[in-house]
């Protein structure tokens, strides 16, 4: 049986695949990005408490398996969530115990939710997380906009408001990190729709909604009508790929961007570090090297490791812009990277527009300037990481051999 930590890493590459190719492009809730936030949410709350190995595993895996049933149906998608996830754990020979537990914390997250065990609870709390959350408002226009587009439904905004009224008076977390911490933002947002809707609780409680047989209000949903021509199965296809790519280009944007954050942040840590270092050996040491000259060698020393510690720092954050002009012949030609502001910040906007478009309308040249992109800010994390590195093993041995050299400065005055 695979280790937990590559058992979960082959979940993610399973799952995230699994979206990209088979969940309709029309879900836009309940899609890859809902998913990763069930998975982050299940991390923070498992955080506090005391879960076993086995547990958090299970935890996991369940998470990440807890709606690929969307890829092949919607009402009832948690028993195809609880069989893909099946399917994947007796592949990799894992222990039944741990596939119940897994299929148990799916099935907990069916409405209305029913979980047993702490981490059926966790995954229920994760699931809805966004409830308690400030991304609430953000993340139900998104689940009304699935609705209407998947189903050809038009849901006005009074009627989804009343849905979600009726939903949020119905639900509770069942964890105590989620009662204490996202049970009142919660209420404050029931409290911010019923003002909006202008009636009192009780006009809500009586009027006849829709049952609510999903993990969110839905309004009498039906399966997805299936295509089944074969040009409509193509294009849908095509669908899947293009927002798998696009996919693929988001995480490894946010990912080099967050690294280049990660290296500014050293950056910083190490000037601060040595120029303070700098500044206590100008006013304090200096000034007292005529009555212990021993020390001469020993701060010259220091000194120079400091200064040439801030200097590759300096070196790693210092940013470099191209001359930011293009020509219609480098459009053309798809020569140019219009996704980098270096590259046009010269321009007027009726170049830039037109060359925009040019390029939107070109689906290998747009893709060619995402690749382009990219790979150059891994080249700039490249040398943003090659001078910190410099600077930290500067900073690291030169300190080391400064107090050794202070240390023998001490013994021989000594003497």
């Amino acid at each position: 049986m695979p280790t937990n930590d590559s058992l979960i890493t082959s979940a993610e590459q399973y799952v995230t695949q699994l979206f990209s190719e088979q969940v309709p492009a029309a879900y836009h809730f309940h899609d890859l990005h809902h998913t990763l936030a069930v998975v982050a949410a299940a991390g923070t709350i498992a955080a506090n408490y005391s879960l076993s190995e086995q547990e958090h595993t299970a935890l996991l895996l369940a998470a990440w398996f807890h709606d690929t049933g969307y890829s092949r149906q919607y009402e009832g998608h948690e028993s195809v969530s609880v069989q893909i996830a099946g399917e994947f754990l007796k592949a990799r020979h894992v222990d039944e115990s741990l596939i119940s537990s897994v299929k148990g914390c799916i099935m907990a997250t069916r409405m209305p939710q029913s979980p047993n065990t702490i981490i059926e609870e966790i995954l229920c709390d994760s699931d809805l997380y966004h409830l308690g959350s400030d991304q609430f408002e953000k993340e139900n226009k998104l689940l009304r906009k699935e609705l209407n587009v998947a189903f050809g439904k038009d849901i006005s905004k009074k009627t989804w408001r009343k849905l979600n009224i009726r939903f949020l008076q119905q639900h509770h977390f069942f964890t105590s990190f989620g009662r204490e911490h996202l049970q009142p933002v919660q209420d404050r947002h029931l409290k911010e729709l019923m003002e909006k809707d202008k009636g009192n609780r009780e006009e809500i409680i009586e009027k006849h909604e829709p049952e609510i047989e999903e993990s969110e209000p839905l309004p009498e949903v039906e399966q997805p009508i299936h295509l089944k021509e074969k040009a409509k199965r193509e294009k849908d296809k095509l669908n899947r790929t293009e927002r798998g790519i696009a996919t693929m280009f988001r995480i490894m944007s946010d990912n080099h961007v967050s690294l280049s954050q990660m290296a500014d942040s050293k950056a910083n840590i190490m000037i601060s570090v040595n120029t303070i270092v700098l500044s206590i050996l100008v006013s304090v040491l200096i000034g007292k090297l005529q009555y212990y000259p021993q020390f001469i060698i020993p701060t010259i020393i220091l000194s120079c490791v400091c200064l040439l510690a801030v200097v590759f720092a300096i070196m790693a954050t210092r940013p470099n812009v191209t001359k930011g002009v293009f020509t219609e012949e480098d459009i053309r030609e798809k020569k140019v990277n219009l996704l980098f502001f270096g590259n046009f910040f010269k321009m007027n906007l009726n170049d830039y527009e037109w060359g925009m478009k040019e390029m939107m309308n070109d689906r290998e040249y747009l893709y060619g300037s995402m690749i382009k992109d990219i790979y150059y800010l891994g080249k700039v994390l490249a040398r943003k990481y090659h001078f910190l590195r410099l600077s930290y093993n500067i900073f690291m041995f030169g300190l080391i051999i400064a107090v050794i050299s202070f240390g023998i400065a001490s013994f021989m005055g000594m003497k």
